[in-house]
């Protein structure tokens, strides 16, 4: 048990270490040369450095801090530890990549940049972890309420953007970093799909078993009694809800302890009642 648990998170801290290596080629190859912007902190931090020549870098680390403090009293102490060797990891990036762009093309760096920072992010938070500022405050609302964690972003990050066309007088730089921030947004949401639910109806004559083993993922069973509709021979059918973050445990678990047990898993568009969100 414990090899394993040291197996899940060397294998976590793997996923920050990429995931914080392709923000900070984003931010110093892509973004930063064009002025262009990131989403969240990481824009606010882009905003204030263009306006009076501050390390990013440090300043995207220090503004970081409250808000990290307020994931570890609101979400948890492992979440939190990935999410500060996240922020402490971009800062070091960035402050090893010279700032230097890839490419003249302001479309073609938006995008990249917006891939690359999408790739990121959701490598850090499927890992269990964040890039810290606006992901942070996103993983707290999602564990409360089904919405996309990108699309919650992207509209968060509007003000930002908003900022940097006002403030530089120059909108062809704000609409190049909404591009890049709306494809980060659509990027994190294929790989970070914690949100997104299903409904699992297993038909089994392994009802005692599958239920032994699925205890250990912390879903809700309900066994329904039920007769074969050719063979007229009883069994049961198990009904849970999970994520699509979870399905493939589940998957596992079943292919392993029933190969025979007959499994639909349908779409869930939202969820009521007692159901573990985190």
């Amino acid at each position: 048990m414990l090899a394993m648990v040291q197996r899940s998170l060397t294998g976590a801290v793997l996923f920050i270490v990429i995931g914080s290596a392709l923000i900070g080629v984003s931010f110093n190859l892509f973004l930063i040369p064009h002025q262009l912007l990131s989403g969240g902190i990481s824009g606010i931090a882009m905003i204030v450095g263009y306006f009076t020549d501050m390390n990013i870098s440090l300043l995207y680390f220090i503004l970081n801090l409250p808000v990290l403090v307020w994931g570890m009293i609101t979400i948890g102490r492992k979440f939190i530890i990935l999410s500060v060797i996240s922020v402490s990891l971009t800062t070091w990036f960035m402050q090893w990549l010279p700032v230097r762009p890839v490419s003249q093309d302001l479309i073609m760096s938006s995008v990249t940049g917006g891939v690359l920072v999408g790739l990121g992010a959701g490598l850090s938070m499927r890992a269990g972890g964040s890039t810290g500022g606006f992901d942070i405050i996103g993983s707290i609302l999602t564990r409360k309420r089904d919405f996309s964690l990108g699309t919650f972003l992207f509209v968060m990050n509007g003000f930002v953007i908003v900022a940097l066309g006002y403030y530089k007088q120059n909108w062809d730089l704000a609409l190049y970093s909404m591009l890049s921030m709306f494809i980060t947004g659509k990027v994190m949401d294929t790989i970070h799909i914690r949100h997104l639910k299903v409904t699992v109806f297993i038909v089994t004559r392994k009802k005692d078993l599958l239920l032994s083993k699925m205890h250990k993922l912390h879903r809700g069973v309900t066994v329904i009694q039920t007769e074969g509709g050719y063979m007229k021979e009883p069994q049961h059918m198990l009904m849970t809800v999970t994520t699509r973050y979870e399905l493939n445990d589940l998957q596992l678990l079943i292919r392993q302890w029933d190969a025979q047990a007959f499994v639909n898993v349908t779409q869930t568009l939202g969820v009521m009642g007692l159901f573990r969100r985190t």
